[in-house]
């Protein structure tokens, strides 16, 4: 019975309302592994970017028992990294320890409300601004967790998820690095052994931008965790395992 471990972002989790447990039969990590016959172990949290991943690949006890016994490693991450980051990331994540309190709360208020302007500006001018991981560092850390793979499982079969579209109100509708992060992991893919690109924009961008998925315009609908599911499962079956 095949098991996939799946490394992600929100997308692996959010369904058209809200967050998912990770027994949820309708996330596309498991409508994937039940259409191979087997299960899916999702290691994942909101806002995980290539950088996250590479850390939960060498730091997360879960993920390192695992690693020895499943059939394929998916790279769900990506997403976030293309996202604008009006705030460089490093000060951003520092905001939910900010103390006191009111300071935290009206540090968080105001960057909500600035960000959606400062996303839609920055968009326009060369180059889109400041993303949240910049295009080649996606590569990069990529290419770690691929390494740190196959260190232990050579030529055990990675998939990682190109970064999907939003029409999100939150990031001002913009979106100026999704394609040089794309373009970057493309790339990085070509070059790398056991690694194959599931393009996600693809299946779900008439779904997202046609406003079918979640309100916040970013997370995904079922029909869209479908499409995901579906072109993954597929992928994998098409994929030799060597262990």
């Amino acid at each position: 019975m095949p098991e996939l471990l799946v490394v992600g972002d929100s997308l692996a989790f959010h369904g058209p309302d809200r967050a998912y447990p990770a027994d949820e039969p309708r996330i596309w990590p498991n409508l994937a592994a039940d259409r191979l016959g087997g299960t899916a172990e999702l290691v994942a949290r909101a806002g995980w970017t290539a950088r996250h991943a590479w850390s939960a690949i060498s730091g997360d006890p879960r993920v390192w028992a695992a690693l020895p016994r499943v059939d394929a490693v998916v790279l769900g991450v990506s997403g976030m990294d293309s996202l604008p980051s009006p705030l460089p990331t490093a000060l951003r994540e520092l905001i939910p320890v900010l103390r006191p309190v009111p300071l935290r709360r009206a540090v968080r208020s105001g960057y909500r409300r600035a960000q959606p302007v400062l996303s839609r500006t920055l968009a326009r001018i060369p180059g889109g601004g400041p993303a949240t991981l910049p295009a080649r560092l996606t590569a990069s850390y990529l290419e770690q967790c691929r390494a740190g793979i196959h260190a232990l499982r050579p030529g055990l079969p990675v998939v990682t998820l190109l970064p999907s579209v939003h029409r999100a109100a939150d990031y001002g509708l913009a979106h100026p690095h999704r394609a040089a992060t794309d373009a970057a992991i493309r790339e990085w893919a070509a070059g790398a052994p056991a690694v194959s690109v599931l393009d996600v924009a693809a299946l779900v961008g008439g779904h997202v931008l046609g406003g079918h998925g979640n309100p916040d315009g970013m997370h995904w609908g079922w029909e869209g965790h479908r499409a995901v599911g579906a072109a993954l499962a597929e992928l994998l079956a098409r994929r030799p395992v060597r262990s």
